[in-house]
Parts: C-alpha cells; structure tokens; sequence
C-alpha cells in the first residue's frame, strides 16, 4: 500500500512539474515578462497586470499587433524619464486605439525603473506611448499634484540600457523643440517573455 501511495504520489509531482515546464516562464509569477529590443541594448521588464489590469491589457494588445516596433524613444530627459511607443524615425505618429482609464491610483508609484504610461494633461487619455523612470519621480504618483501617472511595471534588467539611453545628446529634431535623441533610439521589438 505505501509503495502504491508513493508511486501515484511520484506520479503526482510528475504531472505537476510536466504542467509547470510547460507553462510559459513569463506566467510563472502570475505577471507577463516583456523584452524591448532597442539598437542600443535590451530591456526586459515584468508588467504587473494583477495592480494595473486595464493598462497591461491595452500594452500587450499594442505588443500583439506590434505597433511598437520601428517606434522611437522621442523624449529623454537625464534625471527624470525616457519616454516612447508613438511615432517612428520619421516622426510619423502611430495610430492608436481608444484613450484606457487611468490606473494611477492602484498604489504603485514612480520610482527609478518603472514603466508608467504617458498621457495628456486629460486624465484618461494615455494610449500607446509609455516612459521609463529614471529616478524615483515622487511628482508624479497618484493625488501628489493631480491624479497621476499609471505604472504599470518595472524594469528586472537592462536599467544600464535605459541609463544608457537617457545619455544620449539630444535636442531639436522632427516636431520637437528639444529632449529628442540626435541619433534615433529605435524600438526594434517589444515580445513576451
């Protein structure tokens, strides 16, 4: 009988660890993995869609039709954010779909290496374009001088690529008066992990 038990109980684990193998690394811990493929290094970065669902669906369905790929980083300031996802090398803006609610208030906040979405000064009306924070950016976190900014998720490696990008020199370029990188930083890919 213990011999019967622990053979359907080995079988068990078998099963169990057969499931698990075959689930993809990025659904282990419950949250997607994306990685960002740029021209200057690769960025991967865990997307919390158990705090900020609306806005990790709205990405990955971007990420699925791959609207980011050939899309620049636009706007990088030093000491403040690196920011992407709307227009491509020719400053063409990509086309989007409707405006998501703003999830800033799901309790993340703005600290060095998270992804939060870029908006206008309209509450609800972030798209595609997202930013990485270069710092903690205490500003711009929900009821701290408006509702906020969502993030969404935060950067597991790569923060030397994102350090990398904000160093880039920049200035005026395509629509933009300035903070724009003088040598395109491309968006090759964004996938799941």
């Amino acid at each position: 009988m213990r011999t019967l038990l622990a053979a359907m109980a080995f079988s068990l684990l078998g099963a169990f660890a057969s499931l698990a193998a075959a689930q993809p690394a990025a659904q282990k811990g419950g949250n997607p993995v994306i990685v960002i493929k740029t021209n200057l290094g690769t960025i991967e970065a865990e997307l919390f869609s158990d705090k900020a669902p609306i806005t990790v669906e709205n990405f990955l369905a971007y990420v699925k039709a791959k609207h980011y790929d050939g899309t620049i980083f636009h706007r990088c300031i030093p000491n403040f954010m690196i920011q992407g996802g709307g227009f491509d090398a020719k400053f063409n803006q990509k086309p989007t779909r409707a405006p998501i609610k703003n999830e800033a208030d799901n309790g993340l906040k703005n600290l060095r290496g998270t992804l939060a979405m870029a908006r206008t000064s309209e509450v609800n009306s972030a798209t595609a374009q997202f930013f990485i924070n270069l710092k903690d950016n205490g500003f711009l976190d929900h009821g701290s001088r408006d509702f906020g900014y969502a993030v969404f998720g935060k950067v597991l490696k790569g923060m030397d690529v994102v350090d990398n990008i904000a160093k880039q020199p920049t200035g005026a370029k395509g629509v933009f008066q300035k903070d724009v990188p003088l040598q395109d930083v491309v968006i090759e890919s964004i996938t799941v992990k």
